[in-house]
């Protein structure tokens, strides 16, 4: 049984079909749901072995969005590209994270939302990168100005307002470290590199 042709799976574009769209760079082996919403183009960087499922929206209009090499990022996730944001090679989201580059000021000394102009609002932006083998858990939401260390687990529904160090286990609204984590994952990284001749 196959599901060709059920009406409520829209699929995935291709690298060859991607590859004609505009984006800055696309990969071998990229697949990305086409009932995304993607704005930017012309900023957005791809790797290789990549998947992007459904309705995942990627504002990227005036920054940079840099997505490295076997790279997951599950359904329904968000990121405003108010500055860049780096996905390196082997990380992945899980469902509805969210990536916030830029953010409003909630102190009410300023106004909010992008339809004021800028002089009456103080939007905070900085970049975000996300580190080799760092797996971030369904919900969870990342400020501006952060970098997640190398090979970091953050939970679901935890919160990231200031770069981590690496090979932690993060939880919580703010993260806080519980633990370190496992390195093991290295040698599956080799046992895979010498598969694939990298």
């Amino acid at each position: 049984m196959t599901d060709d042709n059920n009406p409520f799976n829209p699929g995935f574009y291709n690298s060859e079909e991607l590859g004609q769209m505009g984006f800055k760079a696309i990969g071998d082996n990229v697949m990305i749901a086409k009932n995304c919403t993607i704005i930017g183009l012309h900023n957005i960087s791809i790797g290789n072995n990549v998947r992007i499922d459904g309705n995942t929206v990627i504002s990227a209009f005036h920054n940079e969005f840099v997505v490295g090499d076997y790279i997951h990022i599950g359904a329904f996730c968000f990121f405003n590209c108010a500055d860049k944001i780096i996905l390196e090679d082997y990380s992945g989201c899980s469902q509805g994270v969210r990536f916030y580059a830029g953010s409003d000021d909630y102190s009410g000394d300023f106004m909010t939302n992008p339809t004021v102009p800028k002089e009456f609002t103080n939007v905070k932006t900085g970049p975000i990168t996300v580190g080799q083998h760092t797996i971030i858990g369904s919900g969870a939401v990342i400020l501006p100005n952060v970098h997640i260390g190398t090979g970091c687990a953050i939970g679901a529904q935890s919160m990231v307002t200031k770069n981590l160090d690496e090979w932690g286990v993060y939880v919580g609204c703010p993260v806080r470290r519980i633990k370190e984590r496992s390195k093991k994952l290295l040698n599956h990284q080799k046992e895979l590199e010498k598969q694939t001749n990298v």
